[in-house]
């Protein structure tokens, strides 16, 4: 019966978690390439997450969403 309880504890709070993700990412301040470079930023691609970021200006720090 315990275990039963513990699985079902699990399971829950692995399905709140996995649906908070999405709305999180969504909700991510998200920019442009063009953009972040006429904002005087300039693009960097982080290798380790695969992303592309604008670093300075006024979009420092955001996701690009298109370069």
């Amino acid at each position: 019966m315990r275990r039963r309880i513990l699985g079902f504890t699990a399971a829950l709070v692995l399905a709140v978690l996995g649906s908070a993700a999405p709305a999180a990412q969504a909700n991510a301040p998200t920019v442009t390439g063009p953009e972040c470079v006429r904002q005087k930023g300039t693009l960097h691609y982080d290798s380790a997450t695969a992303l592309w970021t604008c670093i300075g200006g006024t979009h420092d720090g955001e996701s690009i969403t298109k370069k």
